[in-house]
């Protein structure tokens, strides 16, 4: 059974206990966060986290982290040891990934070399990493290609290294690319990748209609569904409605209904 959740950047201003408070009102099946979002890395406190997820029943799906594996060797360090830190955090909260960051990437890294083979050794370590503790690593595009996912897949070639894949956030998009998007079929480049999805985050913009104007759901629904898709998904709303508890209960309504 497809599990329908919540992210906490979708609530702007808000405590995590607030927000896990939020999901649970609205009947959520799971949360998920950035890994910024805690107060503190006192166990005590990140304790009580987990445990009021666990009381309101909400597993905690993923932990974000941001930064990417390009610039220089000492920048590049620095991520690397950032995203250990959030996958001892996911350890911690019993969270089973860590969600990888994607972005355009460059000709050059900060050293001046090609970025491919840095990045690739980057992504592996984190992998092997979280492979030592039993956590998956998801790299979601923000923004890629299918094609430059895949690749990035096969050449990292963990087994615990999969996809979180954003239906907002592709090469051409309307959520990257508000003015003058390229002419592409986003939409091909989630189903060229879904089936490697270890979580999918819907993104909605406009909802206030009940029916996302900025994304085509019933199209992302057939492709889901079409995959065979079991996992989790959570709703990242990124509009500018002042009521965003609403538009969050909106956009679960129409993923539950398209999913059904």
């Amino acid at each position: 059974m497809i599990k329908i959740g919540c992210n906490y950047l979708s609530l702007k201003d808000t405590s995590v206990e607030d927000f896990i408070q939020v999901a649970y009102d609205l009947q959520l099946d799971c949360v998920d966060f950035h890994y910024r979002a805690f107060d503190s890395d006192d166990p005590d406190y990140l304790g009580k986290v987990k445990l009021m997820c666990l009381k309101y029943g909400l597993p905690i799906g993923y932990i974000g982290m941001s930064g990417l594996f390009v610039g220089n060797a000492e920048e590049r360090g620095a991520h690397t040891q950032n995203c250990k830190d959030a996958i001892d955090r996911a350890f911690f909260l019993g969270s089973p990934i860590v969600r990888a960051f994607c972005a355009e990437i460059p000709e050059k890294n900060g050293d001046g070399d090609d970025p491919w083979p840095a990045m690739i050794a980057g992504y592996q370590e984190i992998a092997d990493y979280a492979a030592a503790v039993g956590i998956a690593v998801g790299l979601q595009n923000h923004p890629s290609t299918g094609e430059q996912m895949n690749k990035i897949r096969t050449m990292t070639d963990r087994a615990n290294f999969g996809f979180i894949m954003d239906t907002g956030q592709w090469v051409g998009s309307p959520g990257g690319y508000q003015e003058n998007p390229p002419d592409v079929d986003f939409y091909e480049f989630m189903e060229q990748t879904v089936e490697h999805a270890l979580y999918i985050r819907t993104k909605f913009y406009k909802i206030e209609s009940g029916t996302e104007e900025w994304l085509d759901y019933e199209r992302i629904a057939k492709i889901i569904k079409g995959a065979n898709y079991n996992g989790c998904i959570s709703v990242v709303y990124e509009g500018q409605h002042e009521d965003r508890v609403e538009q969050v209960r909106l956009g679960v309504k129409c993923l539950r209904q398209l999913l059904a």
